[in-house]
């Protein structure tokens, strides 16, 4: 048998041994790597379905059960069906709750976005000092809710309050301003605090955004005359809407399931003006103890949710297209 012979038997002995070929080499790394990956992957996995998934499982099942304190001693919740979405939906308050849960989060978000954004705007332009009121910005953010809501309804208080004295003082009002014990004002007041509270994660997400375009793109623009409001619209707002896209989608879910806030100023009166579903909710589970009626809430306002951030995606995805 030839050297020729000898080196092509070999190497089909070797392709169907499936060693000594690139492929027989790369399977095992190939399939190590694919496991290790899944290993990294695992804890985090892991983690997500015991902290987030199972609650949220086991809140929807509760609001099909008849789920009260004597569960806890028994374990036992009878199956009830659609009877708690029923008996929350036909109650008085859930209409009240529902207004007033989309006027909370539309003033909300709509005063955070807005005041966020002009103050990014701002903070882009270097000045001194610039980096700590941006520090300083963070300031609420950083503070506990229940000490904000704390400080907050002393200095809304109608009779003490800092913010009635110094409108008085400079002559802005005829008298002192119920903020949190008049129906009228109540809802305002809440809106006010919350935005202060939502302007900082508006202001750093959307600096972070602003830092992300391009300085070219203005320099450019500008030789064409495209400066001010025409440089925003056509420049900035562009570059800036992936970034958008997240800020209201967060700022959304988050406003509906506020209840600190509330909880800490109003309680959701005067005469249930504050009441909203995440309200209403605490109010049922742990009030009331009916647990099956707030987990019916609860599921409620995972579904709004949901639907709201289903619906904006696909509208921006297409105005993006377009």
């Amino acid at each position: 048998m030839t050297a020729t012979n000898l080196t092509t038997s070999a190497s089909r002995g070797g392709l169907a041994s499936g060693r000594g070929t690139p492929t027989g080499r790369k399977r095992m790394p190939f399939r190590f790597d694919r496991i290790s990956h899944w290993l990294f992957v695992a804890p985090a996995v892991a983690y997500v379905a015991l902290f987030f998934g199972y609650p949220i499982v086991k809140n929807i099942i509760m609001g099909f059960q008849n789920y009260t304190t004597s569960t806890f001693f028994t374990g036992v919740a009878p199956w009830v069906g659609f009877a708690n979405y029923a008996r929350v939906i036909s109650s008085s308050i859930f209409t009240t709750a529902v207004t007033n849960t989309a006027l909370f989060t539309i003033g909300s978000i709509a005063g955070q976005f807005v005041l966020g954004l002009l103050l990014a705007l701002y903070f882009k332009r270097r000045f001194p000092l610039s980096a700590v009121l941006r520090s300083l910005m963070l300031l609420p953010w950083l503070l506990p809710l229940i000490a904000s809501s704390a400080v907050w309804k002393w200095m809304l208080d109608q009779g003490s309050g800092i913010i009635n004295q110094a409108l008085l003082f400079l002559h802005l009002v005829p008298a002192a301003v119920p903020w949190i014990v008049s129906p009228n004002f109540a809802l305002i007041s809440i809106i006010i605090v919350n935005i202060w509270l939502g302007i900082p994660f508006n202001v750093t997400i959307l600096y972070g955004g602003l830092q992300g375009i391009p300085d070219e793109l203005y320099e450019a623009a500008s030789l064409d005359g495209a400066t001010g409001w025409k440089a925003f619209r056509y420049i900035t707002w562009p570059g800036l809407r992936p970034v958008v896209t997240v800020v209201l989608v967060l700022g959304v879910v988050y406003t509906l399931k506020v209840l600190d806030i509330i909880l800490g100023l109003t309680g959701g009166g005067p005469a249930n003006s504050t009441e909203t579903l995440a309200t209403d909710s605490y109010h049922q589970s742990f009030v009331l103890f009916s647990f099956g009626d707030g987990a019916a809430l609860s599921n409620i306002l995972i579904v709004i949710s949901l639907i709201f951030t289903v619906v904006y995606l696909r509208l921006n995805r297409r105005a993006i297209d377009e």
